[in-house]
């Protein structure tokens, strides 16, 4: 298992240093020129070919990347090319927002699946097992945008029991306050992405039902409910957990729009605004930051696929 997490470790760092490159490199590519945005329409070829200067893109493209490179080792994402702002402290700032969003978000998830996923696989046969499986399909389809601005209709603007929009200007600094205006967006994304995490608890758990050591279980004096919590829902999580890694990388994509639709400050927002303004530095740190989540996601996947399954863990 150590040798196992030594290589996978190993993996991805590797798969970082790949991920930088490609992100400093593909945004190079992207049209525009930070300098005429600075330097406004007006700017002659000498005032931009100065503000380059200033900001470094005159140096050869490996010089840049290396540069940048070692300053997100040492924690420093750099400096915004507009304002001139530290881009590590914002993007600390930003992850306040962005990080408690999306760990609520598959706690909802997770809430919806699990428990749903099995009632449905249980009863598969029942008017409850198939209305489970409809409304999953239902939510599968639910874009969360839309339901995003529905949550806000009933529960901000009829109801008046949530904020509609916007996050504390001191931050966590009243957690009732805070989480109080990411409920609605929790929901939104927790419920889309448990109804596709639902499909799979129900498929994992239905197939271990009809598995023989489930049988043998049962066969001596334990109830089905029994057999399920004692050897069913390890076997059975193996195939959820790998889709769960995937849904976390989902939530990390799909808070950006929510973040959009309640104007929250989180890294998302924060992302579509730079890009808008093609401050380069701020967008690869940010897209950076966002691309290392998934990678370590899928690490700690494959680590919790070698803790669950113990035949993974056999020397070949």
């Amino acid at each position: 298992m150590t040798l196992f997490v030594l290589r996978r470790a190993g993996l991805l760092v590797l798969s970082l240093v790949v991920a930088s490159a490609l992100v400093f490199v593909l945004l190079r590519l992207l049209p525009g020129d930070v300098a005429a945005t600075i330097g406004g329409i007006r700017a002659s070829a000498e005032q931009l070919a100065a503000i380059r200067v200033d900001l470094g893109l005159d140096r050869p493209l490996p010089v840049q990347y290396g540069s940048w490179v070692a300053g997100v080792l040492s924690g420093d994402f750099g400096e915004s090319q507009l304002n001139g702002t530290s881009v590590g402290p914002e993007l600390w700032r930003k992850l306040q927002v962005t990080a408690p969003l999306t760990a609520g978000a598959i706690v909802v998830a997770l809430l919806v699946a699990v428990p749903f996923g099995t009632w449905a696989a249980v009863r598969s046969r029942s008017a409850v097992g198939v209305g489970i499986g409809w409304l999953s399909q239902l939510g599968i389809a639910v874009p969360t945008l839309w339901l995003g601005l529905v949550l806000v209709l009933v529960f901000s603007v009829e109801l008046e029991w949530l904020p509609a929009q916007g996050f504390p200007a001191d931050g966590w600094a009243d957690p009732g306050a805070a989480a109080r205006s990411l409920v609605l967006p929790w929901v939104a994304l927790g419920l889309t992405e448990g109804a596709v995490l639902l499909r799979f608890v129900r498929s994992s758990v239905l197939g271990v039902l009809h598995a023989d050591f489930l049988r043998t279980a049962r066969a001596k004096g334990l109830t089905r409910t029994q057999a399920l919590l004692r050897h069913g829902f390890r076997n059975a999580a193996l195939p959820v957990v790998s889709v769960l890694g995937l849904q976390l990388a989902a939530l990390i994509v799909g808070a950006v729009v929510v973040e959009r639709v309640f104007a929250l400050p989180g890294v998302g927002n924060m992302l579509l605004t730079d890009v808008g303004n093609r401050d380069l530095v701020k967008v690869q740190g940010e897209v950076f930051l966002l691309v290392a989540a998934v990678l370590v996601i899928s690490f700690l996947v494959d680590v919790a696929h070698r803790l669950i399954d113990p035949r993974l863990r056999e020397p070949r």
